[in-house]
């Protein structure tokens, strides 16, 4: 039976493909080390065209900061020399820089217009970039990685690249351009004078050098007290109905207090150091720059230069100090963006991968599974959850998994789903290795009901039809009717249109329990996992959920891990763990009558 659900997004053509697509990122291997300069170089290697006709328009635009300086000498020298030259070279001058002003309008235009049009490329490629490789990274890193930090790196960390960015375009760029400009300027008509400006390069390298590593490490203390904080506050949200319950809603406040403490005085050691950083170098040039009147005034003084040259050396000695103490101080946020790309990085470069790499399509599914010697235990410990698990499970065959906590049942349905891979021994899918399944491919004929209910803030029906593209009205009204939602569609707003909140906090357990296996079922699958689909459920609402769970099994093969034993009855077969061991199996009848392990976890029931 085919799965009603289309191809993969990873497997066809996506949204943002092209052009946001940063394939490249995530299949190369030489990027193995976190170096900020090497991703910015991959991340902007496709826009390299955009950013130099921004900087050829930035150097078009910014002219009259390069030209005023020299018109303003000579129309100084013409005025000393008022006998040897006329008001025409005085109106040439002016001409001159009132047409290199007028340019800015067009030219600053297209220079943001370039620029915008690459860091947005980068913003957005980035995030999706970051989403596709979540996509593909293990449960068990997900599980390691709390929700908050996740967000964190997805939406603060992308945007403080997208602002360093931002910083060496419209900062670090055209100062080092106006250094060099300047530097040209000034050895064209004077190399003593260059010589003494050239002084003030070494001296910027030094204060750079003196305060990186302080700021740095600053930097990283900061950013991971924001991501503890950014996890500590989602998992404040996600605890409130207990905290009210409890009336601990006290303890929630001085515990994020605390970590607020933390971060205060975290930002204030690194606005410290900021300040420091920058004060120290804007004394320092300040008095550089007294020197520099200094020393154009006693050339001009002495006849070497003309008097008017001391306004121009004066202009491009401040063009290139401004043009350094702009470096200096842009260098805080150049080293948080710097900061922020290691950030990133520690998803980008994570090797924590599906564990499952096959490429084997499976185009139908007959639902026959095969678990031979599977052993099975988490990373850092030294116990088995599983151990030599044999079983075999026919095509359309419901199997029960009983067994106290910790035997071992839900990780067997990670096996599975394909979220856990065994240690040792295989498991086989139709008579195939699941090692050389495609993962996507074979998760299209399963459908997984949880005991936590997992929906998303849309609508009911967009609940229901999850991931699919298209589903006909007929069929959606049947499966509806199957899962006993008339009534409560009925009862609501917008009908199945109505907007089901947060995680369907807007209805009961029930309601979103069937909500669930609707989901499910409009799927067609072949294989169906079901793990304490009813347990936290009351009576009336069990009862709706197990007539639907019905539906939803016949003619299927599913594995139902439940406690309640009684609602297990009609299952083909029940396999009894413990210590991650099959311990029994049988119908129903035959373990009762055996008066074994289910026999012994039933009487505990009753």
């Amino acid at each position: 039976m085919q799965t009603a659900t289309t191809a993969s997004p990873d497997h066809g053509k996506s949204r943002l493909d092209p052009p946001y697509n940063f394939e490249h990122l995530l299949n190369d291997d030489s990027l193995t080390e976190r170096k900020p300069i090497r991703l910015l170089f991959l991340l902007y290697r496709d826009n390299w065209t955009k950013l130099a006709l921004s900087m050829m328009y930035f150097l078009i635009k910014h002219s009259p900061i390069y030209v005023l300086p020299i018109v303003t000498a000579n129309l100084i020298n013409i005025v000393t020399k008022s006998g040897e030259l006329g008001m025409r070279e005085i109106w040439w001058n002016v001409a001159v820089l009132g047409v290199i002003i007028a340019q800015n309008i067009p030219t600053h235009v297209l220079h943001i217009r370039y620029m915008s049009k690459a860091i947005r490329y980068v913003e957005a490629g980035l995030r999706s970039t970051l989403v596709r490789k979540l996509q593909r990274l293990s449960m068990s890193a997900h599980g390691e990685l709390a929700a908050g930090k996740l967000q964190t790196k997805v939406l603060r960390d992308v945007e403080a690249i997208e602002f360093l960015s931002k910083q060496i375009m419209l900062s670090v760029l055209p100062a080092i351009i106006s250094v060099i400009v300047a530097i040209c300027i000034t050895s064209s008509r004077n190399v003593l004078v260059m010589g003494f400006f050239a002084l003030t390069i070494p001296l910027a390298l030094f204060f750079v050098s003196f305060f990186r590593k302080k700021i740095h490490r600053t930097n990283n203390e900061f950013r991971k007290q924001i991501e503890t904080m950014s996890g500590q506050v989602s998992e404040m949200v996600g605890m409130m109905p207990v905290t009210r319950a409890h009336g601990l809603e006290q303890t929630e406040i001085e515990k994020i207090d605390g970590t607020l403490k933390k971060l205060s005085a975290k930002g204030y050691r690194l606005d410290i150091v900021e300040a420091y950083f920058g004060s120290a170098a804007w004394v320092t040039f300040q008095l550089f720059q007294v020197l520099c009147l200094g020393f154009t005034i006693v050339l001009a003084y002495k006849g070497k230069i003309p008097v008017g040259d001391v306004v121009l050396y004066q202009s491009f000695f401040s063009m290139i100090l401004n043009s350094v103490s702009q470096l200096i101080n842009v260098y805080p946020n150049i080293a948080k963006g710097f900061e922020s790309i290691y950030s990133v990085t520690e998803i980008l470069l994570s090797k924590d991968l599906e564990a499952y790499q096959g490429k084997r399509r499976l185009k139908a599914a007959d639902g026959q599974f095969k678990f031979e010697g599977v052993d099975f235990g988490y990373p850092n410990s030294e116990r088995h959850v599983l151990s030599n698990f044999n079983l075999e499970v026919k095509a359309g065959e419901s199997i029960a998994l009983v067994g106290a906590s910790g035997a071992g049942k839900s990780t067997v349905l990670n096996l599975v789903i394909g979220f856990n891979r065994p240690i040792s021994g295989r498991v086989l899918v139709d008579g195939m290795p699941m090692d050389e399944l495609d993962m996507t491919a074979y998760r299209k004929h399963l459908a997984v009901v949880h005991q936590s209910t997992v929906l998303f803030s849309g609508s009911i029906r967009e609940n229901i039809t999850y991931g699919l593209p298209s589903v006909s009205d007929e069929k959606l009204a049947e499966v509806i009717r199957m899962t006993h939602l008339e009534d409560v569609i009925a009862q609501l707003p917008n009908g199945i249109d109505t907007q089901v909140g947060e995680h369907g906090g807007k209805l009961s357990g029930g309601q979103r329990q069937r909500i669930a296996i609707a989901r499910a079922l409009i799927r067609d699958p072949r294989i169906i996992l079901l793990d304490e689909a009813t347990s936290a459920l009351d009576n009336e609402s069990e009862f709706f959920v197990q007539q639907a769970m019905q539906k939803l099994v016949k003619g299927r093969t599913t594995f139902i891990v439940a406690h309640r034993l009684s609602t297990i009855r009609d299952a083909d077969r029940i396999v009894v763990m413990k210590q991650g061991r099959c311990v029994e199996i049988g119908t129903y009848e035959e373990l009762m009558a055996r008066q074994g392990e289910f026999y012994q976890l039933k009487m505990l029931q009753n």
